[in-house]
């Protein structure tokens, strides 16, 4: 598998403290099944990373990891940033494109997680004229795009590709949350699935156990291999292959039934 959003990197985001626990995060991802890590430290106005301190950072994860004695093929750690959407159009362009994801075109962009997204839809129009690809992380714990799904919508039909964090379809962040990633599924508006894990205890890797629980495995294979992939090597999405996918309807839910509604426009 291949994982477009972790924060595997030491001491520079609410991630791994240190290196140590660092290869411990890359080593239970790799248990799961992951070969390949995109390290997507945020860069935001909270956290303010930078290409060439993540790009040190991945040489000297990936150093590490080569030199532990009689642990095997390494899985490999690539870099990437995840960039909230407030900060964004204050980068300059030499350092935005060399934080795009293994080093391509694709950005992975962090939506607000507020009830309000103001000005998204003009970021993400200006980036993608700019000639970057967006690839919305965790929309599905967005509250805007709870509250008004023709907004996601419309960035999905402008181009903009979904990042979903796997443990959202069992739960992790409440029932909203996992109604709302299984709708989009539904609608055929998810196009890769990531970990975002941060730590070992509360936010861990474990992809395939997430998907496998959620009965998704036979999009597995497409979700986290097929899709990832094309991204990182600037090629067109390989189809979604034709197969049933659960849907977890609560009629008595507010959120349902515009989340039914998505489905429908999709």
């Amino acid at each position: 598998m291949i994982d477009l959003h972790c924060h595997v990197l030491p001491g520079v985001d609410d991630g791994p403290d240190g290196i140590e626990e660092s290869i411990g995060l890359a080593r239970a991802a790799q248990a799961d099944g992951t070969d390949t890590l995109v390290a997507t430290s945020h860069v935001s106005w909270r956290y303010r990373n930078d290409a060439a301190t993540i790009a040190m950072l991945v040489g000297e994860l990936n150093v590490r990891l080569a030199r532990e004695p009689d642990a095997g093929p390494s899985p490999r750690i690539l870099p990437g940033a995840e960039i909230a959407a407030s900060i964004v159009m204050d980068l300059d362009s030499e350092e935005l494109g060399r934080l795009g994801l293994g080093g391509g075109r694709w950005l992975l962009l962090e939506p607000p997680l507020t009830s309000a997204a103001t000005g998204l839809d003009m970021i993400v129009d200006d980036l993608q004229r700019r000639g970057y690809g967006v690839l919305l992380a965790h929309p599905e714990r967005c509250p805007a795009f709870h509250r008004d799904s023709r907004l996601l919508e419309a960035l999905i039909e402008g181009g903009a590709l979904t990042s979903i964090t796997a443990s959202s379809f069992t739960g992790r962040f409440g029932g909203t949350v996992r109604k709302f990633a299984h709708a989009m599924l539904a609608a055929g508006a998810v196009h890769s699935v990531a970990s975002d894990f941060h730590d070992l205890k509360g936010r861990p890797p474990g992809m395939s156990s997430a998907l496998n629980a959620s009965g998704l495995a036979p999009l597995s294979e497409w979700l986290t291999e097929d899709v990832p992939r094309a991204l990182l090597e600037d090629r067109a999405l390989p189809p979604r292959p034709p197969v049933a996918v659960p849907v977890s309807p609560d009629p008595r839910r507010g959120l349902w039934a515009r989340a039914r509604a998505l489905r429908r426009a999709w």
